[in-house]
This record gives structure tokens, C-alpha cells and sequence, in this order.
């Protein structure tokens, strides 16, 4: 079983982000084998995605922190109630997927995607977003010296769906 992290915008999402997340989603449940997508909660363009996810017939993960676990979630989704506040939270809802995919966010978004890199896995980065996690495009495809994991950056969320596909061993039917 293969897991696919999602660092995603916790603030109201746009209609354009929305609609990419939604293509892109579309698009990785042509996949095969399908992934498990893990998610770190149910607000903002998270709760989009996680809904849409569902809706497509993913297995869904909901890493949820402490201080939000006792919100109500889809009865269809694994809630992973950890204990953990926002930011350890952050760092298992990484560790348990074998890419991440950032849709674009702020703050826990980048943190996000500097813990996945420093866990040597890669990252698939959405941008531009309008979003301040854009800015790590800057940086693609390697955050320092050390090149421990690449950051793959694209603005077309259907072609960055068939390379996750790809980078989790899968192909797109």
C-alpha cells in the first residue's frame, strides 16, 4: 500500500485552487493501484479534498491535531488521533506518506514540505497558488546543498496527478 501526504491550505481556498484540487484528484483516481491519501485535518481546502477524495472512493487518512480532534470528520475516513499538536502532527502525517503533495498554504504547508525533503522524500508542489508556499518554487528542485529529496514543481495539476501516480508505482489507466 502506497500513501500520497497532502500539505494543503488550512484558510477558504479559492474557486481556481479548489478546481485544481479537484482535477488533480480526478486525475489520480485513474491511477493503478490507487494510493491511500492522508490528509492533516478537515478544514479548508483540506475538507475539499478529503470530500472529493471520498466521493472518488479513496481510502482516506485524517491526521487531525490535538487541539481539533474532537471535530466531527466523514464516518468514511480513518481519523489517526495522535495526541500531537499542530506542528508533530505535521511531522507524522509526513513521515507516513511515501511522496507529498503541496496544493499550496502558508506556514504548516512549508513546514510540510521542509520536513518531507529532510526525510529525503519528494515533494510535488502546486504553483503558482497566489498562496505563500509559491515561493518554494524558488527554491525547486532542492532546498540546499545536501539534495536529499527532489521538489517537483508544476502548474498543471493533471499532469502532477500521473507523476505522483508514477512516483508511487503506479500508472495512470
Amino acid at each position: 500500500m502506497r500513501v500520497v501526504s497532502f500539505a494543503a491550505y488550512s484558510g477558504e481556498p479559492s474557486e481556481e485552487l479548489i478546481d485544481k484540487a479537484r482535477r488533480f484528484l480526478e486525475e489520480l483516481a485513474r491511477c493503478s493501484p490507487r494510493p491511500v491519501l492522508a490528509f492533516g485535518g478537515y478544514w479548508g481546502l483540506m475538507r475539499v479534498m478529503v470530500d472529493e477524495a471520498l466521493r472518488l472512493g479513496f481510502t482516506v487518512l485524517i491526521f487531525p491535531p490535538i487541539e481539533r480532534e474532537d471535530w466531527g470528520f466523514p464516518s468514511e475516513a480513518i481519523v489517526v488521533r495522535s495526541g500531537m499538536g499542530f506542528r508533530l502532527r505535521s511531522i507524522a502525517l509526513v513521515r507516513t506518506g511515501d511522496v507529498l503533495v503541496a496544493m499550496g498554504g502558508g506556514s504548516g504547508t512549508m513546514q510540510e514540505v521542509v520536513t518531507a525533503y529532510a526525510e529525503g522524500k519528494d515533494v510535488f508542489l502546486l504553483a503558482p497558488t497566489g498562496l505563500p508556499s509559491d515561493r518554494l518554487a524558488e527554491m525547486a528542485p532542492y532546498l540546499d546543498t545536501r539534495r536529499l529529496a527532489e521538489i517537483h514543481v508544476y502548474s498543471d495539476p493533471i499532469g502532477m496527478a500521473r507523476a505522483v501516480c508514477r512516483a508511487v508505482g503506479g500508472a495512470v489507466n
